[in-house]
This record gives structure tokens, C-alpha cells and sequence, in this order.
């Protein structure tokens, strides 16, 4: 079964409440997205595997831990996984961004794609996929299909907010990732909406309806 870890920090936890304030506007939201981000980043990439090289001091040489291997890609699931990504950069910087376009049925609320393109070597690298909600689970099963399709292995999967039903869904399909959340919410409603939720989070960060 995968794994998936409930962020707890108070940082965390106080800004998911301030995007859930429908009074909250566009320019805030989409700032509070990237400082969830970086923050649930933080903990999510704490096991990046590090190794010792070679670098000189102002004082004298000597050896120093850095991030190994071909390090990270950043794979946000459009549209509102792209407000996400710059928050998770400004930690890594040096990540690769690919990306993965999939819209909801309106009326079977299953995902379809019509976009796909992944960072070169995507084998070797640790792959972060984000999108801000887990509701139906679809969208993120159908993603992380994907990255395994085109040969990726170390896969975590992100969210800020999640339904039950949601992150069964993507356990289920996937055991073999680890799955992040900022809070796990109560339920899906008819029109799949998670409840109490924040609404669209893509009409949200980019201003639209």
C-alpha cells in the first residue's frame, strides 16, 4: 500500500485555512499556493539522496554533502498544478518542469488528457508530481500512469487538499509511491467538489470562472 503523510506544521495548516476563505482574492491565493508548496516541498523532499564532493573554502578544501544523481523534476498537473511549481523551485531551482494537461468530464467526472511532456532522463530523476486538490483520484492515478510510461520510478505525489475517496483511489492504483497532503478533508459532494474544500483552485489562482 503507498504511503501518505498528513503535513501537521502549523505554518502549513494556518495558510490552508486562509485559502479556503472564499473572501480570500486572486493575488493572495496564488501566493499562499507557493508558500504551501515550498513548505509541504520542504518535508516532502527531506530523503533526496545526497553525496560528499570535493569544494574549497575561503579557508581550506574540503568535502560537502550535495543532492546526487540527476536530481529533481517538478510535474504539475494542469492547469492548477502550475501554481505550485514556483514555490517548489525556489527550493530547487535546478528541478526540470514537465507537464501533464488533463480536463474533468463534466458529467462522468473522469479525466482525459491533452497534454504531455516530460524532462529528459526521467528515469533517473526524483519526480514530484503536484496538483493543489485530490478529489476523484482520476486525474492523479492517470498522471502518475503516465510518468511510469515514460520509464519514471522515484515518484511522490503532492496535494494541499484531499478527499478520502480521492487518496484511497490513488493508493489503490499506485502502492508503490508516496503521497503528501496538506489536510485530508470530508467528503466529496455530487458534482465532486471536496467538502469543505476552497472551490476550483485553478479558477481561483488564475482569476477565472
Amino acid at each position: 500500500m503507498a504511503k501518505y503523510t498528513i503535513m501537521g506544521h502549523p505554518l502549513i495548516q494556518h495558510k490552508i485555512s486562509m485559502i479556503r476563505d472564499k473572501n480570500t482574492g486572486t493575488n493572495e491565493f496564488r501566493k499562499l499556493i507557493e508558500e504551501i508548496a515550498m513548505l509541504m516541498a520542504y518535508e516532502a523532499l527531506r530523503d533526496l539522496p545526497l553525496e560528499e564532493v570535493s569544494i574549497e573554502t575561503p579557508i581550506e578544501p574540503c568535502m560537502a554533502p550535495m543532492i546526487s544523481g540527476k536530481k529533481m523534476a517538478v510535474v504539475p498537473i494542469l492547469r492548477a498544478g502550475l501554481g505550485m511549481v514556483n514555490g517548489i523551485l525556489a527550493l530547487v531551482p535546478t528541478a526540470k518542469v514537465g507537464h501533464i494537461g488533463l480536463y474533468r468530464d463534466p458529467v462522468t467526472h473522469e479525466p482525459h488528457e491533452y497534454y504531455c511532456k516530460l524532462p529528459e532522463l526521467i528515469d533517473q530523476r526524483t519526480i514530484l508530481v503536484v496538483d493543489p486538490m485530490l478529489a476523484t483520484g482520476g486525474s492523479a492515478v492517470d498522471a502518475v500512469n503516465y510518468v511510469k510510461d515514460h520509464g519514471g520510478k522515484d515518484i511522490k505525489y503532492m496535494c494541499i487538499i484531499a478527499a478520502p475517496e480521492g487518496l484511497e483511489r490513488l493508493m489503490d492504483a499506485h502502492p508503490d509511491i508516496q503521497i503528501y497532503v496538506g489536510q485530508l478533508d470530508r467528503c466529496l459532494n455530487e458534482d465532486a467538489y471536496i467538502c469543505p474544500g476552497l472551490g476550483d483552485a485553478g479558477d481561483r489562482i488564475f482569476g477565472t470562472k
